[in-house]
């Protein structure tokens, strides 16, 4: 079984995606009824919805509309990865009323679309220092040449748990492993943090790429985390720049063939379960 814990359904009748109009491929809807029909199919047991940069001011009511959606949905969509702004005072208020619903189990704030010295400000690093104890997580979503950052904000806050989205953004495309390698290394000696590998074929050539492209990536974050520190994710929608959840779902089951079966638990779903104290 595996547990997605990054897909982005997308609902443009009912919430503002600025950024979406830069991007024609991705600027339509993804439905959670199709995402739950493919789910059934490539055995996806449990997801969690990815915040998708809304406008700032429907940053709750996206989590309303999934929170509504779960709850009329089983056991599938099990909670939201929220937006959010750790940069502003009010941080403090926004997690409280997160705190409060049952769908909340984590954060981010995506940090390539901002100035870099946002997550270095005394603020925003206060504000996620506060997610400590509360078992929420917080997403680290960066390019390669930020990756020093995620390290400097995950050092100011030990007690939270960060998970570095997309094995860090690789340049897949281009081959080149350093000096990303390098810095995921570095990151790794940081035993709060963990790896999500998801929707990597994205970052490849979309016309010409194969497995062989990928798999020095992921062999490379999974030798720096471990797999005890890895989880998976989809990255659906996005990851069509590359072929589909279909096609990311086989290439993960290529890429972990020679695995224990132990191994392929824990990046399928246990070592997801396990962060976000879920039960099966």
């Amino acid at each position: 079984m595996l547990f997605d814990t990054h897909l982005h359904l997308i609902f443009k009748d009912r919430i503002s995606y600025p950024w979406l109009n830069e991007f024609e491929v991705l600027n339509q809807d993804n439905r959670f009824d199709d995402y739950a029909t493919n789910a059934a199919r490539l055995g996806i047991g449990g997801c969690f919805h990815m915040e998708v940069d809304v406008a700032e001011d429907q940053i709750e009511k996206e989590v309303s509309v999934i929170s509504d959606l779960a709850g009329s949905q089983g056991n599938l969509l099990r909670g939201i990865i929220s937006s959010c702004r750790p940069e502003r005072e009010d941080f403090a208020a926004h997690l409280e009323r997160a705190r409060e619903t049952d769908i909340v189990r984590g954060f981010r704030r995506v940090l390539h679309v901002v100035p870099d010295e946002v997550s270095t400000t005394a603020t925003f690093r206060d504000n996620i220092k506060r997610l400590g104890g509360t078992g929420l997580t917080f997403d680290l979503c960066v390019l390669p040449r930020q990756l020093h950052l995620a390290g400097e904000l995950v050092d100011h806050c030990p007690n939270v748990s960060f998970v570095l989205d997309h094995c860090g953004v690789p340049d897949v495309a281009s081959g080149e492993l350093e000096p990303w390698r390098s810095s995921m290394r570095a990151l790794a000696e940081r035993p709060n943090v963990h790896a999500k590998i998801s929707g990597v074929i994205a970052y490849g050539d979309p016309a010409s790429w194969t497995i062989d492209d990928i798999k020095p990536f992921v062999d490379e974050t999974v030798d720096a985390f471990g797999t005890n520190r890895i989880v998976w994710g989809s990255d659906s929608p996005v990851c069509n720049l590359g072929g589909d959840l279909a096609t990311w779902v086989a290439v993960t089951h290529a890429l972990t063939g020679n695995w224990s079966s132990s191994e392929r638990d824990a990046l399928y779903h246990a070592n997801a379960l396990d962060l976000w104290q879920l039960r099966t």
